[in-house]
């Protein structure tokens, strides 16, 4: 399984967002995302957020908030575990990503974007400011085909 870390930065407003258009195989060619990648060997959630932040963005995070793990099951692709986290405390100045174009975009026109339709599930919990969650989105090809939040008791996969 795939283990991987998200963060949306945010200044208020808006979010930092990462389009992208950079690498050709890439299964989020053309999509709007929070920055993010894969864990390292012995790397906790926390860790490769931050790591990310900085190599994508050229921003060091201040202070990251564990918003949720987002559960990720396609037909496609490998079996998906994200920590998702916000920053809204950050140093550094903005540098240019390799993987696409970092935007700023005002919260409100995120869902507007080329997102992925479950992206919009969590970002909309995000805004409401939902204690840490865990959610379960079910795809078949790039089509959603289930989404629900978990119970404590329940496993992911």
């Amino acid at each position: 399984m795939l283990r991987s870390s998200l963060i949306y930065i945010d200044d208020g407003a808006r979010y930092l967002m990462l389009h992208r258009v950079k690498k050709l195989a890439d299964v989020n060619r053309d999509k709007w995302l929070g920055v993010g990648g894969k864990l390292e060997a012995g790397e906790t959630p926390e860790v490769c957020a931050a790591r990310e932040m900085r190599e994508e963005t050229g921003l060091t995070p201040a202070a990251l908030l564990y918003r949720g793990i987002v559960y990720f099951s396609s037909n496609e692709a490998e079996d998906e575990e994200m920590h998702l986290f916000t920053c809204n405390k950050y140093s550094g100045a903005l540098a240019q990503c390799d993987e696409g174009t970092l935007e700023w975009v005002d919260k409100t026109q995120v869902t507007r974007l080329n997102i992925w339709e479950g992206d919009k599930i969590f970002l909309r919990l995000l805004a409401e400011n939902a204690p840490f969650f865990r959610l379960k989105l079910t795809y078949e090809g790039n089509t959603l085909t289930g989404s629900r939040l978990l119970k404590e008791d329940e496993n992911g996969f």
